[in-house]
């Protein structure tokens, strides 16, 4: 179970997300935004922070990173890519998911925690989740606000609450394969007691049982 996760100038998650995976017994290696060679790596996560400052749009430099036509080979073969928060934001400007993101409703950043819901299980982020399944995860975003003119996207988990304004109350979505998946609160920051909550563990267990060998 061999996940790359992209660094790119800016994002903060990385090491985080490398930690999460590690813990469940998973193996996590960091590759640099410039790399074009993802071949044995089983699937990719896109983590959160600031990819290039968030300088032009949200993930809309980091789109064209070198790395993203390798990941948009690996999702198009159907390995696992899993973006998360401003990693969300990149799948989205790389097309691999629909809409886009905007600020959040109140244009002000929201740093708490949220209760989500689970809405589907046929995707690698709720794969060993169940429908109906609250989870309880932390939210640091400003442009999180989803909104998907297509009506194309599918609902993973949904916001209890509103706190953003996101379409569809969307706290993640996938494509239509499943195999694409996008979250905008932080499952690998809520994997310890300590931390606050463990319930992100089962969103990362969800991810590591979708990697086959490649």
């Amino acid at each position: 179970m061999r996940a790359g996760v992209i660094v790119f100038p800016g994002v903060n998650c990385e090491h985080d997300v490398v930690h999460a995976i590690e813990a469940l017994g998973g193996e996590a290696e960091l590759v640099w935004h410039r790399d074009t060679d993802l071949s044995g790596l089983d699937g990719v996560v896109l983590p959160g922070g600031f990819a290039h400052g968030d300088a032009l749009r949200t993930g809309a430099i980091a789109r064209f990173s070198p790395a993203m036509s390798e990941v948009e080979r690996l999702a198009g073969e159907g390995s696992p890519v899993l973006g998360i928060c401003n990693g969300w934001q990149m799948l989205c400007e790389a097309g691999l998911l629909p809409g886009a993101h905007i600020a959040n409703r109140d244009l002000s950043f929201i740093c708490r925690f949220v209760d989500t819901e689970v809405a589907t299980t046929d995707t690698i982020l709720t794969r060993s989740a169940e429908v109906g399944q609250r989870l309880r995860i932390p939210l640091n975003s400003y442009e999180g606000n989803w909104v998907d003119p297509t009506g194309t996207g599918r609902v993973a988990l949904r916001y209890v609450d509103d706190p953003n304004g996101s379409q569809d109350r969307a706290a993640a979505i996938s494509n239509e394969a499943g195999n694409v998946a996008g979250i905008m609160p932080h499952p690998e920051r809520a994997i310890d007691d300590l931390l606050g909550s463990t319930d992100g563990n089962v969103l990362l267990e969800s991810f590591l049982g979708s990697l086959v060998p490649a």
